[in-house]
């Protein structure tokens, strides 16, 4: 076939056509007939009565010609054969769509030009790579610039369709800073594939503008980026997504594989990529669909990323729940995030009755959550003890401890693992969840009780006394009362604190359990130094010596009674031995108590204040008359050669 064309165009194609003694050839007859590998191309122009357009002599023209590898793929993709693609109704279109009315050479190629071609239904998009390669939409140009004289033919390894792509999409709806960025990372090809099934996540113009100003450039800046084509591609998926597919929580691969997207879908309707919001759904393309973003997304490894690389998935699941992941996915955030070990949870589902699913089920989950992120980036190194510091949920806030041994906690929660780094923030794994209740060490740090509050966080008492599954009721000296005792001790608040048996003194002031106001009953009560207090209660409460000037000051794991003394353990002190067994009996009392005691003793009897009511000698079985006494709790101070002894004892 090819030698009988040959031969009949003779005389008027192998000599050429002569005008004023030029020789003249054409891009049909001189380029697309003459070539082994354009026999589809020339079959189609024939077809549809194109050929002579492609051999006006007078024209200007650039053809990008496919060559026969094209069509057999674009036939194959199709699921026909080239008997199908020269029976398309829109062959002429598609044929045209190749074809521009102006002769532009290779070296005329510009990155990013858009075209018309004698189709009127698209452009073209042309991309001219750093590396010298062209493409026309998708295909590359595998030759260029073979010349006739009324214009110019550049194969194509694929065939163009004039179709609406995603890029159309971008193109036609103002995006054109993205389209400036899709340009300038040359992924123009992967856009306009005609093949594809494509979602697009579509940043706004604003929404590169705000990613400037956070990053203090301009888009021209952005735009040079040397990962300009990973933070685009990171944009799209390689499949087709419409807006009632999304899943909340579905954790997707886009062309990016430096990191994947993460999808929030609120209970309200609204979308989120990682951070970004979507404002408009669903803009079809023919190769694809577009949704629109307020942000652009970034793929750098955030802390929601560590929690989901490290086996933290119910504190993954918590956050999806939720409806957190737009806020711990933002690159531009600093965070630090206390994470929950799995355990952590199936431990507080235990604590609380019910499943990890009960947990998830919590009308507070994400205040919970929320409790656990610091909007600063606060590397271990940075945590001081005593610290009290505000996360991202306002119901209260964290207090941190750093022990002379090293350790580490958040509230009770031990932290067990410090300083998993991320882009956006910081990941301290914690042995338990905290929960933003209000704890007794609330009620102090509340109602000023700030000389108490830094005993105690000197003391590191802070985990024990912020334990959500506790129950304490603390008896709480006031500033006053601490200043009081410095004075007593010739010292300043300073020397407290350095009191090397601080942690005695302050356990001396808490009993385990709540214990309101109305439920205490005179006489001693264990603390959890290990001593016990004297419980008064006649003519008003009081704690040893200490009065209760304010009660039950309620918490979530307690009750708080405010004192104006601090208690001291040396208020029923013993320095005694083996040879000084002294017993009292009966006690509590009516009017006599009975002392069984080896030898002579002196013996005083004081009231809480301290001031002496009786006073003598006592011998073994020896009685006290304490029947003019007034019921309550009174202090026998009992002495001799072997030692001291202080014993309550309670007149009813």
């Amino acid at each position: 076939m090819k030698k009988q064309k040959f031969k009949l165009v003779g005389f008027f194609g192998a000599l050429l056509i002569s005008f004023n003694g030029i020789s003249q050839t054409n891009v049909f007859d001189n380029v697309i007939a003459t070539s082994p590998n354009h026999n589809y191309l020339e079959a189609a122009l024939i077809q549809q009565g194109l050929a002579t357009a492609l051999q006006n002599p007078a024209g200007t023209l650039t053809v990008f010609a496919p060559d026969d590898a094209a069509f057999t793929s674009l036939a194959t993709a199709l699921g026909t054969d080239i008997t199908g693609l020269l029976a398309l109704p829109n062959l002429t279109d598609i044929l045209l769509y190749h074809v521009l009315g102006s002769t532009v050479p290779a070296s005329g190629v510009t990155n990013g030009a858009i075209v018309q071609p004698l189709s009127p239904t698209n452009t073209l998009k042309l991309t001219a790579t750093g590396s010298g390669n062209v493409f026309v939409n998708q295909a590359q140009v595998s030759t260029a610039d073979l010349t006739a004289t009324n214009g110019v033919v550049h194969v194509l390894n694929k065939v163009l369709l004039p179709i609406e792509t995603v890029a159309d999409v971008a193109i036609d709806n103002g995006f054109s800073t993205l389209v400036t960025a899709v340009v300038t990372a040359e992924l123009l090809p992967a856009l306009t594939d005609p093949l594809s099934a494509l979602t697009v996540f579509a940043p706004t113009n604003t929404a590169f503008d705000n990613l400037a100003t956070a990053l203090g450039t301009t888009v021209t800046g952005l735009l040079a980026l040397p990962n300009l084509a990973d933070i685009l591609a990171y944009h799209v998926l390689g499949t087709e997504v419409p807006s009632t597919a999304v899943t909340n929580g579905a954790i997707v691969q886009p062309l990016s594989t430096t990191n994947t997207l993460k999808l929030t879908v609120t209970s309200t309707g609204n979308v989120f990529v990682n951070q970004a919001q979507v404002t408009s759904v669903d803009i079809n393309a023919d190769n694809g669909i577009v949704h629109v973003l307020g942000a652009v997304v970034l793929p750098v490894e955030t802390v929601a990323d560590i929690a989901i690389d490290n086996g933290f998935s119910t504190l993954v699941t918590a956050v999806v729940t939720a409806e957190l992941l737009p806020a711990v996915t933002n690159p531009l955030a600093n965070l630090t995030v206390f994470a929950p070990t799995n355990d952590a949870f199936t431990d507080l589902a235990d604590d609380l009755g019910t499943t990890v699913n009960g947990l998830l089920a919590l009308p507070n989950l994400a205040d919970i959550l929320t409790y656990h992120v610091l909007g600063t980036e606060v590397p271990s190194s940075a945590v001081t003890n005593g610290a009290i510091v505000q996360p991202l949920s306002t119901t209260n806030t964290l207090k941190l401890t750093a022990t002379a041994g090293g350790d580490v906690f958040v509230n009770q929660a031990q932290v067990t693992t410090v300083d998993l780094t991320a882009f956006n923030g910081v990941v301290h794994v914690l042995d338990a969840v905290v929960l933003p209740i209000e704890t007794v060490v609330d009620v102090a740090i509340d109602n000023g009780f700030s000389t108490l509050v830094t005993a105690v966080a000197t003391a590191e008492l802070l985990p024990v006394l912020t334990d959500p599954f506790s129950e304490f009721t603390v008896f709480a000296p006031t500033n006053a009362a601490f200043n009081a005792l410095a004075t007593a001790l010739g010292t300043d608040l300073n020397g407290i604190l350095a009191l090397p048996n601080l942690a005695d003194i302050l356990t001396y002031h808490v009993v385990d359990g709540t214990v309101l106001s109305n439920q205490l009953v005179a006489g001693p009560v264990g603390t959890l130094s290990g001593d016990d207090v004297i419980v008064t209660l006649t003519g008003g409460v009081k704690i040893n010596d200490a009065n209760v000037t304010t009660a039950d000051v309620l918490a979530d794991n307690g009750v708080v009674h405010v004192i104006d003394k601090v208690l001291l353990s040396s208020f029923l002190g013993v320095n005694e031995n083996q040879e000084n067994k002294i017993s009292v009996f009966p006690n509590p009392t009516e009017n006599f108590i009975t002392i069984e005691v080896k030898n002579s003793t002196n013996y005083s009897l004081v009231d809480l204040n301290g001031r002496t009511l009786q006073n003598g000698v006592i011998n073994n079985n020896d009685n006290i008359d304490l029947s003019s006494l007034n019921s309550g709790s009174y202090i026998l101070r009992l002495s001799n050669e072997n030692g001291s002894q202080n014993l309550p004892i309670i007149k009813k």
